[in-house]
């Protein structure tokens, strides 16, 4: 194999799919990208840890087709540290189980494992085609990600449910993520060719991988789906992974519909008050109290070591005095999702779960766990 490549379009390439190499790997060839020169001008370059596999094309003039494995980490880290507008050539001697990497005078030869090592990547039959927007898939992302549980005995949370369901206004795709402490449910029309896909449990490193390229991206993102595989196609670059194979619990019930305290406020305000306040929680509990009344809101925060914190906040609330207690990082990461000015809170009591809404986008839903305080 031999190909001449422009730095720039090899570095960004190299940044996309060593992401997804682990850095510990009891597996060899894991460690290593497999790097496929076409016939004419284009270049595959392919990266997996079983779960997720990553492709992407690009575009240089190759000399002599041919495939080759390299170490994913330190081709990366040589191509970044090579000048601009350098021009990269890469040759391989599979023979010699090496591969060089020349760009003007500098030279290295890594070592290369075997192409016929690499996994094959999974081509399982996807009967589910559909499209979405980068922007809708962007936002569906972003508005349920931070819900995603970190708990890995509870493998069923640690990714994004998506599903198709009917709602009064027509079908509808949702994305639902939760940790138990906070979940958030966010809505789009359904997409052609989405009716009747399974509901699948997208992992925590493919979201993260794919909402990290898409914002190199601003075209369709083509999906293809089953029971245990998605694929998602843009540009130059298609991603798959394997589902998570669990069942997501009934979030509905978790959706309380009965709460009658509605407090709405300034959203900006609002976080900016709860961050300054939090300065005094202490750091494992976080903790703030929000005390309601017809005159307003009360903000406090005390801690042993720091001291305690008041502000005081104009709110529309109209319903008994009562206070409540709040996870004050988790209180900021949905605040951050509200998109409009004006935030609103359905709460019962300072035991029951909080549901928090955007009053200008009736999308998204956010539920949030009280505290003691």
């Amino acid at each position: 194999m031999k190909l001449t490549i422009d730095r720039a379009a090899l570095l960004k390439s190299l940044a996309h799919v060593q992401s997804v190499v682990e850095r510990r790997n009891t597996i060899p060839i894991l460690s290593n990208i497999l790097i496929e020169a076409k016939d004419g001008d284009s270049v595959a370059l392919t990266a997996t840890d079983m779960d997720l596999d990553i492709v992407e094309q690009v575009s240089c003039p190759v000399a002599l087709p041919g495939s080759v494995t390299a170490p994913a980490h330190t081709l990366y880290d040589i191509v970044r540290k090579l000048p601009d507008g350098a021009s990269v050539e890469l040759t391989s001697e599979p023979e010699k189980e090496r591969v060089t990497v020349r760009a003007g005078r500098s030279t290295f030869t890594l070592p290369s494992l075997p192409t016929a090592d690499f996994p094959s990547l999974a081509s399982d039959d996807l009967p589910f085609n559909f499209a979405l927007s980068s922007a809708e898939l962007k936002a569906l992302i972003d508005r349920t990600s931070f819900a995603i549980s970190t708990e890995e005995t509870r493998y069923y949370l640690n990714g994004i449910y998506l599903h198709a369901t009917q709602q009064p206004s027509g079908p509808v795709m949702r994305g639902v993520a939760t940790d138990g402490h906070r979940l958030a449910r966010v809505e789009l029309p359904l997409p052609k060719g989405a009716e009747g896909i399974p509901g699948v449990i997208m992992p925590r490193k493919v979201v993260l991988e794919l909402r990290k390229l898409l914002d190199e991206s601003d075209g369709a993102v083509t999906i293809g789906l089953s029971d245990t595989r998605i694929r998602l196609a843009f540009g130059a670059i298609t991603l798959s992974s394997k589902l998570i194979d669990g069942t997501f619990p009934d979030y509905e019930r978790v959706i309380p519909t009965g709460n009658d305290k509605v407090m709405e406020l300034n959203r900006n305000s609002f976080a900016e008050a709860v961050d300054r306040v939090a300065t005094i929680s202490t750091e494992k509990s976080r903790a703030v109290k929000i005390a309601l009344g017809t005159n307003g809101l009360t903000l406090t925060a005390n801690s042993p070591e720091a001291g305690s914190a008041l502000e005081e906040l104009e709110v529309s609330y109209t319903s008994n005095p009562f206070e409540i207690g709040f996870n004050s990082r988790y209180l900021l990461d949905i605040l951050k999702q509200v998109q409009g000015d004006v935030a609103q809170f359905i709460m019962a009591d300072a035991a029951s779960p909080t549901v928090v809404r955007d009053r200008a986008d009736g999308s998204a839903i956010y539920v949030l766990m009280p505290m003691r305080v």
